[in-house]
């Protein structure tokens, strides 16, 4: 049943539950205050770095934790804490009192619509915690529909299998539940997330960034799949939609029949599970100081990037630096006096590093809004007696890298048409991309046609590692002002748009203005390919330093999975 408040009557408002749902909660107010006017906004950052919105955002809370103990455990944390911010303090207490009361309103309804045992149940467990399944979800939703209302627009799920587990086996150990009403539970579940579906504005209607793991290592190093991922996976096909995102953690143990499971949720076309590979995040993770056991805990943010749950108070879309602007614009300054490619190559590296303390730099005095709730959900805030948007643990910045397989074509494309077979001269290359291949249309084909490509070609592939490399490099040993490390990657969110438009044209014959391929992908020029090429190309070893987030998307046409064996792993053709 769907809560739902009647506003007609604000002195008195009457409730009214929709049938066929175990799962409470729906927003009725359309939106909610900013605690700054804009005026005030504006006087903020004359004087701070603003990311977006100001907001604490795109972090996982300590969900297990908090949904066994329940905001009065949590209250006990805060008394016993110390009392560095007294106001925090104050705020905390009040917020969990809030969060309470606003539970005892959706009690007091379900048990007026004769379901007592229900109503008293959702009063007694948010305050002592869960016991069951329906008791971990509903708490869950209570609290996940309040940070909604604190503005907290990236707001992800994190490890749903993992935090659910307990629950699910006392409850199947218990009779309370068996397989099929579980599944039943979870599908209501995830289709509450669908009820707030105009919170986040999104490309795809209901897409609002509430990202969910499944799989993947757990922080004992031990395998993570259990019994619950396939029931969420089993659970996502068949209610079809798109939120909430499945994130799906792999590795080289990761067995086939998952995979498989996957594929039948990427047939029906709701473009996930994405999949993240733990022999790469994780590493990559510990590279950048990240505690072992926090290293493979870690989730996945509204997009993509990896996030440590429930002590990181990182920023991982800070910026986005241009690799395609940056090698573009070297080869402008110094191809002609680059007597060959490693010559040139040493420019690129130079230029990378210049920009990346550029883009830096920028980033001073940040500020970010209090944020006491999430901070009461947060491991340490309540026993330090302290906001969590004055840092955490953790507090890293990640920058964007756009462009990339754009970069390495135009590397590629000098070294193989200028250096080693002489058939284009520099200064044609140069004078047809400040012209936008004006007069030169043949040059232009020469380029997007025969030039070797990243995901096709394997010296492109290496100039691709190279290049990753070098923004790896640039961030390396820098710090931001709250002692954290700057974290490269090789998506691009909005800037590979942004970053298009105002590129002139390229040494791979893409022309002025023209889009860069999105986040970690192949030139939209690539022919010739498939998908083992392209995945293959994109492997770099650097990534082992540069996994800020950044998604291979690859569009397969549906004819595909026209048949239900060919989302098999045919092993009989593996081994011929």
């Amino acid at each position: 049943m769907i809560l739902e408040t009647n506003k007609k009557n604000k002195k008195n408002k009457k409730n009214k539950l929709l049938e066929d749902t175990r799962i409470y909660g729906l927003r009725t107010i359309t939106s909610f205050p900013d605690i700054y006017s804009e005026t005030e906004l504006g006087l903020i950052k004359e004087n701070h770095y603003v990311h977006e919105k100001g907001k604490v955002t795109n972090v996982s809370w300590a969900v297990e934790t908090v949904l066994k103990e329940g905001l009065d455990g949590r209250r006990k944390r805060l008394l016993n804490g110390d009392r560095e911010d007294p106001e925090f303090v104050a705020c905390a207490a009040e917020t969990i009192d809030i969060i309470e009361r606003f539970a005892d309103k959706y009690a007091d309804a379900i048990t007026r619509s004769d379901f007592a045992e229900k109503g008293a149940s959702l009063s007694r467990s948010i305050r002592t915690g869960a016991r069951t399944m329906s008791e971990a979800l509903q708490i869950f939703r209570i609290l996940h529909f309040a940070i909604w209302c604190t503005d907290c627009y990236h707001n992800t799920v994190g490890r749903f299998d993992q935090w659910l587990l307990p629950f699910y086996r006392h409850d199947i150990e218990n009779g309370i539940e068996n397989r099929e009403s579980a599944l039943e539970l979870i599908e209501d579940f995830f289709i509450s997330f669908n009820w707030d579906s105009d919170l986040y504005y999104s490309l795809a209607w209901g897409d609002n960034g509430q990202s969910l793991v499944l799989g993947g290592m757990l922080p004992d190093g031990s395998n993570g799949v259990n019994e619950l991922t396939v029931l969420a996976l089993t659970a996502a096909k068949e209610i079809r939609v798109i939120d909430s995102k499945i994130n799906l953690r792999v590795s080289r143990d990761t067995p086939s029949e998952l995979y498989e499971i996957g594929t039948e949720l990427t047939r029906i076309g709701l473009g996930f599970p994405q999949y993240s590979n733990d022999d790469v995040v994780i590493p990559c993770l510990e590279h950048w100081g990240y505690k072992t056991e926090d290293a493979r805990n870690y989730a996945i943010a509204a997009c993509w990037e990896f996030i440590v749950p429930e002590a990181a108070m990182d920023i991982l879309n800070i910026n986005g630096l241009s690799l395609a602007e940056v090698v573009r614009n070297t080869i402008v300054g110094h191809l002609e006096e680059s007597c060959d490619m490693n010559t040139l190559l040493a420019f690129v590296k130079e230029s990378v590093r210049e920009k990346a303390l550029e883009l830096t730099s920028v980033v001073k005095n940040l500020h970010l809004e209090p944020s006491p709730l999430l901070s009461v959900l947060m491991r340490d805030c309540l026993e330090k007696g302290r906001d969590m948007s004055r840092g955490l643990e953790y507090n890293n910045f990640g920058l964007h890298g756009t462009g990339i397989s754009c970069g390495a074509d135009q590397l590629a494309a000098v070294e193989n048409l200028v250096y080693n077979s002489g058939t284009v001269e520099k200064k044609r290359l140069l004078r047809a991309k400040e012209s936008d291949f004006a007069g030169d249309s043949d040059l232009q084909w020469l380029l997007r046609n025969k030039a070797p490509k990243m995901g096709r070609d394997e010296r492109a592939d290496q100039l691709g590692d190279t290049l990753l490399g070098y923004f790896a490099d640039s961030l390396d040993n820098l710090r931001n002002e709250r002692g954290g490390v700057w974290r490269a990657g090789t998506g691009s969110a909005m800037y590979y748009v942004r970053h298009s438009r105002q590129l002139p044209a390229t040494a791979d014959g893409r022309g002025a203005g023209e889009y860069l391929p999105a986040n970690f992908s192949p030139s939209l020029f690539l022919t010739n390919s498939g998908p083992l090429s392209v995945l293959l190309g994109f492997s770099p070893k650097s990534l082992l330093r540069a996994s800020n987030g950044g998604p291979m998307t690859l569009e397969i046409h549906d004819t595909v999975f026209n048949d239900e064996a060919n989302c098999l792993k045919d092993t009989q053709a593996k081994e011929s």
